[in-house]
């Protein structure tokens, strides 16, 4: 069943020219998985990697923003051909700040989608704030939206989708 979305949220949706997105957590299903041998693997959902190939087609800017540094990443970024891709980011804030410059962007036209502490900053200022529903409750009270879906369990095929059909692109 598809959760109702309100007018203001398909207002502010509408609005948007680039979405930035935590990768742990909201990319990913949070899970890391560590080789003896050192390799790194991470869960991705197909249907959130059309979602943001529908994003790119459409002409929205498509960002990640980690706090982690990860070749799994990079990989998964070039895949999308996602170009804007930013790890080991402690402040994510500079970054977004960065990307308003950058592209001549008012905070009303970002969507962010996080789910821990570290995104607070940039939810706070983005024109469409988003949390997956394995978003932590500090993250949750401040979005403008919660999606039905997880992290790496279709949260931003679900964020992407409020925004292409809201600027009826879609």
């Amino acid at each position: 069943m598809e959760k109702k979305i309100s007018q203001k949220i398909r207002e502010r949706a509408r609005r948007i020219k680039m979405l930035i997105m935590d990768v742990d957590g909201v990319l990913t299903d949070g899970r890391i998985i560590l080789g003896s041998k050192g390799e790194e693997l991470k869960n991705f959902y197909v249907q959130d990697g059309q979602g943001i190939n529908l994003a790119l087609q459409k002409g929205l800017i498509v960002a990640l923003v980690s706090g982690r540094k990860s070749k799994v990443v990079e990989r998964r970024a070039e895949e999308l051909k996602i170009s804007e891709v930013y790890q080991g980011v402690s402040l994510k804030i500079e970054v977004y700040h960065k990307f308003l410059k950058k592209y001549g962007l008012k905070n009303e036209e970002v969507a962010y989608i996080g789910d821990d502490l570290g995104d607070i900053p940039p939810l706070r200022k983005a024109g469409l704030a988003l949390a997956p529903a394995n978003g932590v409750k500090e993250i949750k009270d401040i979005v403008h939206y919660v999606t039905r879906a997880s992290g790496g369990r279709g949260a931003v095929r679900e964020a992407i989708d409020i925004i292409l059909k809201a600027k009826k692109t879609y």
